[in-house]
């Protein structure tokens, strides 16, 4: 067996797995964050659960650390209370990045498994450990049972060679396959490194690798771990873990083999992560602000990078410079080797660890017309704010910061750009009208309209944004949906109980959020068709059956918008009513259908 299915296996009691395989895994570490959290306890206690074990059971406040916002404050109270009632561990705001704090107070380990609110929870993959971010009614359950159904995901070999230029960095690394993968063609793969050139790389550098995966689209990046991974596991446990490692003969169902000698410093474009660049076709772009912070690279070698970059230099004027480290103790070594006296005298804004710009509950957002680099994972519309986000390396960001455009280190110029008169001006947003859920059995066979957008890697942003994140309530949810989607922005009102979306590739790409599932149920859409889902998404749609089915090729049935269609749940059979066309997709698993019949996980 390769790592992924050595790990599935072991935790699942089962002797040997194989891709398509589902089974019931054990759980090590089950986490929610106050981001999730609050519905988490709202699955419990409304389907009056117990916890499994409290000793493997956590919540991380990290999205709010400031406690700024009055939503999260409530959130995170919830929490503490419900944490107190059942002896809960609570790492609080004071702490940091929860799948950090996995890693570093020992609670994740090579072979080990983890599920967390957090959608890079993947980001363990970093020392081969199985992290996955679910929904809130997955993580309900892992409280309650200390087991999820999971499905053995196919997997992918890469193999790299050459020798790392010295101006390429982990993000550049990433940002590099991502470019050459794109967001979709790895969908649902696990996949697994090698080589020379990945033995050789740090546990911070493995770590920003492993937090893109998510925007890969893949189920997980695993890194076998090396001699130093393996000793810091065994400082931070308190004990000697198992070394994980693929088998004699490990089967991949694909493999690739990468020359890093090729590999150059990039940025991507707004919008898109994976529309990934030579920073050298985006140099000079003037920028207004940039972010060095979130679980990609939020790590002590990056504020080791930054600070190189900034001592002795100032921040450009009218330039905003905002750091967040990932972790509380990585903060504290920060002060301790007199990093954040060379950031405070650039001119930065230091903040306290978290997750930052990213989560929408910290420093980090930007404004209508806003340019920011930064060095997030995620540069979706509206994600970081209203602003544009490009996305880089620490020591790019810290460079373009010092210069006011997007540069890199060893293009620093002696005098810094400075601002024109122009005025960026972006479009704004438009609340759309509520729609009420409408109620029933759940049929096999249905019905209804047919919406087709011909897009790919819709993420979660387009679909609910963050900015609505605090609402817990359902039937609040679907007056927002698409409302981030541009072209679509008046789904909610024009949307109809009965209809039937179907997209393109990786719908739902991008966060763990629950709510990009349950508006659509608000609305009454019955189902929703694409070639192909985002992991996460795909998990909590079905644990809330709500029906989605994938495709191959819908070209036969001639589906256009405004179709009447039918779409049979258990055969896979779509007809088009209105041109009298038909086309096969694929039905429901088993454990989809039972969990749809059951109206829901619980």
């Amino acid at each position: 067996m390769n790592i992924i299915e050595k790990i599935i296996a072991s935790h699942s009691g089962k002797e040997k797995v194989i891709p398509g395989d589902i089974v019931d895994i054990e759980i090590d570490a089950r986490v929610a964050r106050d981001f999730g959290g609050p519905n988490v306890i709202k699955n419990i206690e409304e389907n009056e659960l117990d916890i499994d074990d409290v000793k493997k059971t956590f919540f991380t406040l990290d999205t709010n650390p400031t406690g700024s916002d009055q939503k999260y404050a409530v959130n995170q109270q919830i929490i503490r209370i419900f944490a107190r009632k059942h002896g809960i561990k609570v790492f609080d705001i004071n702490n940091g990045i929860g799948t950090h704090t996995l890693i570093q107070n020992g609670l994740a380990w090579p072979g080990s498994t983890a599920v967390t609110t957090d959608s890079h929870a993947n980001i363990l993959g970093a020392i081969g450990a199985f992290g996955q971010g679910m929904g809130d009614k997955d993580i309900a359950a892992a409280f309650h049972r200390g087991k999820v159904w999971f499905k053995v995901p196919n997997s992918v070999k890469i193999s790299f060679t050459g020798k790392l230029p010295g101006n390429v960095t982990a993000k550049d690394f990433v940002l590099n396959l991502l470019h050459q993968f794109g967001a979709n063609s790895l969908l649902g793969y696990s996949v697994e490194f090698y080589g020379e050139p990945i033995d050789k790389l740090t546990l911070d550098q493995r770590i920003t690798i492993a937090s893109m995966g998510t925007e890969m689209g893949v189920i997980i990046l695993l890194f076998p771990p090396n001699d130093a991974v393996m000793k810091y596991c065994e400082e931070r446990t308190g004990r000697k873990p198992d070394k994980i490692e693929a088998g004699p003969g490990a089967k991949y169902e694909k493999g690739f083999t990468i020359d890093v000698n090729t590999f150059v410093p990039m940025v991507s474009r707004p919008g898109k992560p994976h529309d990934a660049v030579s920073i050298d076709q985006e140099r000079k772009v003037k920028i207004d602000s940039a972010f060095v912070g979130s679980c990609t690279n939020g790590r002590m070698e990056d504020m080791q990078a930054v600070a190189s970059v900034l001592k002795d230099r100032k921040v450009a004027p009218g330039v905003v410079l905002k750091i967040v480290p990932t972790t509380d103790e990585i903060w504290q070594r920060c002060l301790d080797e007199g990093l954040i006296k060379i950031f405070k005298e650039a001119g930065a804004l230091v903040s306290n660890a978290g997750c930052a710009g990213c989560a929408a509950g910290q420093v980090g957002q930007n404004g209508p017309g806003e340019i920011t680099i930064s060095t997030g994972n995620r540069n979706f519309p509206g994600k970081q704010g209203k602003g544009k986000v490009y996305l880089a390396s620490p020591s790019s960001v810290a460079a373009s910061a010092v210069a006011g455009y997007i540069t890199t280190e060893d293009q620093i110029p002696d005098e810094p750009a400075t601002f024109d008169s122009e005025t960026r001006t972006e479009e704004l947003f438009h609340a759309a009208k509520h729609h009420k859920e409408e109620h029933g059995k759940n049929p096999v066979v249905v019905k209804g309209r047919a919406w087709v957008i011909k897009q790919d890697d819709i993420d979660t942003d387009m679909i609910y944004h963050n900015r609505y994140l605090q609402i817990t309530d359902p039937e609040q949810m679907g007056q927002y949906i698409f409302d981030n989607l541009e072209g679509y922005k008046d789904f909610a009102k024009k949307c109809k109980a009965g209809d039937i979306v179907i997209t393109g590739k990786n719908f739902g790409a991008g966060s763990s959020r629950q709510q990009a599932v349950d508006g659509f149920k608000t609305l009454g859409v019955q189902a929703l068709l694409a070639e192909s889902f985002g992991a996460i998404y795909e998990r909590n749609a079905i644990n809330a059956a709500f029906p989605i089915l994938t495709y191959k090729d819908m070209n036969a049935a001639g589906v256009e918008d405004g179709d009447e269609i039918v779409v049979n749940f258990e055969t896979g059979e779509l007809k088009n009513l209105t041109k009298g066309r038909f086309t096969n997709i694929e039905p429901f698993s088993e454990v989809q259908m039972e969990i749809y019949q059951n109206g829901g996980l619980f």
